[in-house]
């Protein structure tokens, strides 16, 4: 298993935390241990798995769609499962108080949305650059006046370019899953960088569905700070050695070349971390039916569209492939390639107007003319299942009739 414990996490093992949860191997938590069902929505699934993540600190402001699940963890530091928790005054503040936290050794969770994570871009890449492995839950609506606090995935698209890891979650199930699996991977000392756990907003956090749930007394191993490839701040290297090479601001060439090695080596650690996602995520893609000519590949709540639309062509004799991708950073590349290798059309649906993952497999496909950017969403229209049924007669060459009152 590539991902590993610490000499100082292993010892802790089988040992109770103040609240009595034991600290226990992740590989048994998450591939071992019993789970039972329970009947949530995405905020308080969010609740749910933080109160297993051994989580320090907690920084919240309220936007929609995220706000009810900042309001949960609140609940959890008041029964004692989040070592500290407080409301910043801005979502620019709350990052950058995200930051001072990991920068102090702490395992950091925070949660924002459409305007909020825009206020907030600046501090994605610098938490990048400081490989601070803290975990961001975006529940992406509109970002766009006029407003909208309905789903919307264009946030995605600024996120891509920040150097964090990006994952893109299809159901509550996943938010669970990959809540906990994000820190083991974000932590490991050859990645250590934030991850950007995304999701369709009011699709997944405000409705409910049926979860399985590890037992709420066991949870992560704490945080080990003293694996960062860059120093914790403590009494020993306290913050102004930070900039421990003050030669490079003499010197604009070597100031550049620093900037510019540290920015490549960020990007580095995102494709070393796909070592560690494999394993915990079962993949960066999932798929099905990859022997149909026609293929749907998405992510987030258009997989969940996708499924039932495969379903409705399944009736009309029509067979159609899958592909869900989980990791957008970092990106499935020689996966999709293969996956899509004997496919004729590949139908990429989003809830956005950019298409920016249909531009992402374009960039990656010598024959990309097969890919289909559509069919588009956005501003928190629906996506019915027959919308993808009806783009994929049309590239078929078949006739059809247009859905009429869609949005209305």
């Amino acid at each position: 298993m590539a991902n590993e414990l610490s000499e100082a996490q292993r010892v802790l093992l089988g040992t109770k935390n103040k609240k009595g949860q034991i600290y226990t191997d992740p590989n048994y938590l998450f591939n071992e241990s019993p789970r039972t069902a329970a009947f949530y929505t995405g905020s308080e699934v969010i609740k749910e798995a933080i109160r297993r993540a051994s989580v320090d600190v907690m920084i919240a402001y309220p936007i929609t769609p995220q706000s009810e699940a900042a309001a949960l963890i609140g609940e959890l530091y008041a029964e004692g499962y989040v070592a500290d928790y407080f409301r910043g005054e801005s979502e620019f503040a709350v990052m950058s108080q995200c930051a001072g936290a990991a920068f102090g050794g702490a395992r950091v969770f925070t949660t924002t949305a459409g305007p909020g994570t825009m206020r907030a871009m600046e501090n994605f890449p610098m938490w990048t650059g400081a490989r601070l492995p803290i975990q961001v839950i975006v529940t992406c609506r509109g970002i766009n006046s006029p407003l909208s606090i309905q789903p919307d995935t264009l946030e995605i698209y600024f996120l891509l370019g920040t150097g964090m890891l990006v994952w893109h979650a299809e159901t509550a199930q996943d938010f669970f899953d990959w809540i906990l699996k994000g820190y083991i991977v974000a932590e490991q000392p050859d990645v250590h960088l934030p991850l950007a756990l995304c999701c369709d907003g009011f699709f997944v956090t405000h409705t409910k569905d049926t979860v399985m749930l590890t037992p709420p007394d066991l949870c992560l191993p704490p945080y080990d700070p003293y694996r960062s490839p860059v120093p914790c701040m403590d009494m020993e290297v306290p913050p102004i050695r930070m900039m421990r090479d003050p030669f490079i601001m003499k010197s604009n060439y070597i100031s550049y070349m620093a900037h510019a090695s540290w920015q490549e080596e960020v990007r580095g650690a995102c494709e070393r971390s796909r070592k560690h996602i494999i394993p915990m995520l079962g993949g960066l893609i999932e798929t099905e039916n990859l022997d149909s000519e026609i293929i749907i590949l998405a992510s987030g709540t258009a997989v969940s569209q996708g499924r039932e639309a495969i379903r409705l062509l399944d009736d009309e004799g029509i067979r159609v492939g899958l592909i869900k991708v989980k990791s957008l950073r970092p990106f499935p590349t020689e996966e999709i390639r293969e996956a899509t290798k004997n496919a004729r059309h590949i139908i990429i649906p989003e809830f956005n107007v950019v298409g920016w993952l249909a531009t992402e497999v374009k960039a990656i496909l010598p024959d990309n003319h097969r890919v289909v950017s559509g069919p588009h969403v956005a501003g928190g229209m629906t996506m019915p299942a027959e919308v993808i049924v009806e783009e994929i007669h049309k590239t078929l060459g078949h006739h059809v009739a247009t859905l009429a009152g869609r949005g209305s």
